[in-house]
């Protein structure tokens, strides 16, 4: 059956070789099976995305013989799809306003008698201070426009039938276990755009149709909390393949903070496409 992927970066620097190998594990998958790749760009980081980034994206991923349909998705500019999910969920009472800031939410795991919980990617579980709000101080706190996010209300998710006994399916490894109670009240808008990733990610993927998602393996927690967001909005489920992480010399995997290599460096140091590839795993020329 023809996979319909995707690669979706953000635009916040360079592609490095952890990108590329990403990219050509979707690329490969969609072309052995006669499917399609897609290109989407993730941009809804306005303090750190950069059009630029984008358009330098893009000429590397061409210039390694990566091929895509027009035209290409820019999430920034569909922020009322994600508003829309988020006013499907709130009617439903699934997700709620979240006022805190990062040192309240600090100040309030340190006033508790527990150590703080950790979500499977690491971050910090949500307390749940703004779940408790009365319905009037709520209220007074949106008229006033006090910034807030909008977290989803976990325990309320879960009651949905069918929730607690979601799985997905890993390819080559079959069907896996979600425990999205692990994450707690995620955040689904931030404070400075009414979106995330959790929520843009699994509504795009549903949107274009795809099949089969490939990323890297830091992502597969995450898995867990976006089969519930689908299940929550009725949305197909795609399968799902997790790659291994390239890693530097030190085992240290590759990131954007770290200043990993760049391709744009490996182009000007004269380094061919076919190189690179190689360099990022590939096990031979990209078939188109």
């Amino acid at each position: 059956m023809p996979d319909i992927t995707r690669f979706a970066p953000s635009p916040t620097g360079g592609l490095h070789l952890g990108h590329v190998a990403s990219a050509l594990a979707g690329w490969r998958a969609a072309n052995e099976s006669g499917g399609r790749f897609l290109l989407r760009i993730e941009d809804i980081d306005p303090g750190r995305c950069r059009d630029a980034f984008a358009r330098d994206l893009m000429d590397d991923l061409r210039w390694l013989g990566l091929e895509w349909p027009e035209p290409v998705r820019w999430q920034s500019r569909h922020l009322a799809d994600y508003a829309a999910v988020l006013a499907r969920l709130g009617a439903r009472g699934l997700v709620y306003p979240c006022f805190c800031t990062r040192r309240d939410i600090a100040d309030e795991i340190a006033a508790s008698a527990h150590a703080p919980h950790h979500a499977p990617d690491g971050s910090v579980v949500y307390p749940g201070t703004c779940r408790h709000l009365s319905p009037s101080r709520r209220a007074a706190l949106l008229a006033a426009g006090t910034p807030h996010a909008m977290r989803l209300d976990m325990e309320r998710a879960l009651s949905v039938p069918g929730a607690r006994d979601l799985t997905w399916h890993e390819r080559g490894e079959g069907p896996q276990r979600c425990h999205p109670e692990l994450f707690g009240d995620v955040v689904l808008a931030r404070k400075d755009v009414m979106a995330s990733y959790h929520l843009c990610v699994t509504h795009d993927d549903a949107l274009q149709g795809i099949t089969l998602v490939t990323r890297g393996e830091d992502l597969r927690p995450a898995t867990s909390l976006h089969r519930l967001l689908q299940h929550l909005m009725g949305w197909t489920a795609p399968e799902y393949a997790h790659h291994p992480l390239l890693c530097d010399a030190s085992g240290r995997r590759l990131a954007k903070r770290d200043r990993a290599m760049t391709i744009a460096a490996m182009r000007a140091a004269g380094m061919s496409a076919q190189a690179v590839r190689a360099a990022a795993g590939d096990p031979g020329p990209v078939m188109a």
